[in-house]
């Protein structure tokens, strides 16, 4: 097995993606973390014959939670939102159109 330098583009592509996978686990924690304490604290303060099934105590979760899966889908998914080819399909095509107007 040959040695990999860390000046190789393999290396730090490679090291940016571990980064990446790395930053998603720690989100994941901090949202399971905060989340539970948040909802400890409401059933806390629940009123007796209250219900804890109501739409304010798990809209944060939800949306938050929708975050995390485009996050997911970032990290785990890489450019299946607005990937590498959508960008260099998006620079010809500006190039072109303003080499368009500058012919005109």
């Amino acid at each position: 097995m040959n040695p990999i330098s860390k000046d190789d583009i393999r290396y730090k592509e490679a090291e940016k993606r571990v980064k990446k996978i790395k930053n998603f686990y720690v989100f994941v924690f901090v949202y399971f973390a905060v989340n539970i304490f948040i909802l400890i604290m409401n059933y806390r303060q629940l009123k007796p014959g209250g219900t804890i099934w109501h739409l304010k105590y798990f809209s944060l979760p939800l949306f938050w939670g929708i975050g995390l899966i485009g996050y997911a889908i970032n990290v785990f998914v890489p450019g299946a939102i607005l990937g590498r080819n959508w960008e260099e399909k998006k620079i010809k095509k500006l190039m072109e159109e303003e080499k368009a107007a500058h012919n005109k």
